[in-house]
């Protein structure tokens, strides 16, 4: 199972170290990132492996807010993200 996490706002020191390190607390494995800042904007997009993890995705959403304050954090289960984007 993967979920896609997006996170969004202004830039900052250690966004990237921050959103890892509460994701690899969970038990979240990164597969794959992409980020980019646009002036003062952050913005990044994230696949992660959820299969081990050992909380439910609306705490891991709560535990990612948390870790970096002031930032829009979103994620969604594969799944969801794949019905979506379905043509």
């Amino acid at each position: 199972m993967k979920a896609v996490v997006t996170v969004i706002g202004k830039d900052m020191v250690g966004i990237i170290a921050k959103v890892a390190t509460a994701c690899a607390e969970a038990n979240a494995n990164v597969i794959e990132a992409s980020q980019s800042v646009l002036k003062e904007y952050f913005a990044m997009v994230m696949l992660i492996d959820i299969t081990d993890i050992n909380m439910d995705l609306s705490a891991l959403t709560a535990k990612l807010e948390q870790s970096v304050d002031g930032m829009k954090i979103h994620v969604m289960h594969e799944d969801i993200f794949n019905s979506m984007h379905r043509i």
